[in-house]
């Protein structure tokens, strides 16, 4: 498979495509490989039950598509790509009468949060009014030191998420609780520097640009990158599986949107022994095990207002989600897992009918636990809603081993792509000054296992194809937006 391109991208998620479409814009001959029948990783969509009724395959709430640097310059309207912002970023039964509401209003949130309003409000503003600055930190490669105001705002807050101490800054249950479920999303022990950091980052940004879903479904995203790589030239290549690094011993530059065991799987031979060990030392984290429902009618929440938002934590309180998290971590399955779910309905009318609508969730598991978590979800949000068992029509379970079957990035189950401990976070996935360059010449590395971690964000994809046109085509200036 000897290419004539300039440059190679292996692997078509959020972070290939991003690197692919800067390297074409750059003027550069690209060949895009996917194994699969389609571009997408984990950014794909289908109608899994019904015509009329779209599923997002993995990721489904987009963030990180408000924030990030990449889709920034790459300017999603003008690309067609519509993001809808719900009224609630996102929301967290606690119990049968209380339920923390994260709006995307700063100052409504607070007025619902009574005595801890204040506190909430000093944790969130300053990073609300930081948040350009904190976003491109954060997302950067973890190479830049933040400027000694944005450190000032930044370390107390990430420590004190990452250490649990801010459950004794609040009266009441709600806000300790908004918090843990956005700490719990990367999946490891909680409290940790880690799940704080997460905290700071999707916490703040759902008063600063919101937790959208696209409208159309998260294949939107995918499908305007494919598009505008193609636009410059760029060639997409599907059903081809990348075997060899050798295949493509003739091209310039070689840009691997896998993970660490991909990468092993890929150039073993060729790598230098430390850095072959490294890699194999990578550890894995939890597991997802997804679920979807097709449901006639919207979920019926205790809580009316959780009718007003794409994205909902399903916990409990902060310390049952602490344990629930803790647990899986340990290597067991969690009597009552934390749950991610997605209606995104109530943003994007477009994705099904009115008796006809996607439910999107994902408990966390042990790394490569074959649950099938359908009857655990459903009891999980019959907590919260009950009556909802009697409007699924239809569902299926993905267990964790299936998720790497679909994605073999996700080790196990592991959609992260690694184990987000602090060390693996700095050191991801080996210790190395530029962690996208490879001791192979010419080859780098842009998946979520490299900085910034998972995501779709882009911003893997950014830094590897940044570092790839300056170190093997002199090419220092970036195409227009970046």
């Amino acid at each position: 498979m000897d290419s004539t391109a300039d440059a190679v991208v292996v692997g078509s998620g959020p972070n290939g495509l991003a690197a692919a479409v800067l390297l074409a814009r750059a003027g550069l001959a690209v060949d895009l490989h996917e194994a699969a029948p389609e571009p997408g990783g984990g950014a794909r969509s289908a109608r899994l039950f019904d015509a009329d009724v779209v599923h997002d395959v993995c990721s489904a709430v987009h963030p990180m598509a408000v924030a990030s640097p990449f889709f920034r310059g790459f300017d999603l309207a003008a690309h067609g790509v519509e993001l809808c912002q719900p009224e609630v970023a996102y929301g967290h039964p606690v119990d049968r009468r209380r339920t923390g509401l994260a709006y995307a209003d700063l100052e409504r949130t607070c007025a619902r949060l009574g005595p801890d309003a204040d506190r909430w409000r000093h944790l969130m503003g300053p990073l609300v009014e930081h948040t350009r600055e904190l976003t491109d930190l954060l997302l950067g490669d973890l190479r830049r030191p933040p400027t000694p105001g944005l450190a000032a705002v930044l370390a107390p807050r990430v420590l004190a998420l990452g250490t649990g101490a801010d459950e004794l800054l609040f009266r009441g249950p709600e806000a300790p609780a908004l918090l843990a479920g956005v700490a719990a999303h990367p999946m490891g022990r909680l409290p940790s520097l880690v799940a704080g950091g997460t905290a700071v980052l999707l916490g703040h940004l759902a008063h600063a640009g919101g937790w959208p879903v696209p409208r159309g479904g998260t294949q939107v995203l995918t499908d305007a990158l494919v598009a505008d790589f193609r636009a410059h030239g760029g060639r997409v290549h599907v059903h081809s599986r990348v075997t060899d690094l050798r295949q493509f011993a003739k091209t310039r530059a070689v840009l691997l949107d896998v993970g660490p065991r991909g990468f092993l799987d890929l150039a073993r031979p060729l790598l230098p022994p430390r850095y072959r060990r490294a890699l194999e030392n990578v550890r894995y984290g939890p597991a997802a095990a997804k679920v979807d429902f097709l449901v006639s009618e919207p979920i019926p929440w205790r809580e009316p207002e959780l009718a007003n938002t794409a994205t909902v934590h399903i916990g409990g309180t902060a310390a049952q989600v602490r344990v629930a998290e803790n647990t899986v971590a340990a290597g067991r399955r969690a009597d009552e897992p934390y749950v991610l779910l997605a209606q995104p309905m109530a943003a994007d009318p477009s994705r099904g009918l009115a008796h006809k609508q996607p439910i999107w969730a994902y408990a966390h598991v042990p790394n490569g636990d074959p649950l099938d978590a359908t009857e655990i979800v459903r009891a999980r949000i019959e907590r919260f809603a009950p009556g909802f068992g009697d409007t699924v029509l239809a569902s299926r379970g993905v267990p964790a081993p299936e998720l790497e079957a679909y994605n073999a990035n996700y080790v196990g189950g592991d959609i992260s792509g690694a184990a987000l401990t602090l060390r693996q976070l700095l050191a991801r996935p080996v210790v190395r000054w530029n962690p996208h360059t490879t001791p192979l010449g010419g080859v780098y590395l842009c998946s979520g296992a490299t900085p910034p971690g998972p995501g779709v964000h882009g911003m893997a994809g950014l830094h590897a194809a940044k570092a790839a046109l300056r170190r093997e085509f002199g090419i220092r200036a970036l195409p227009t937006g970046w």
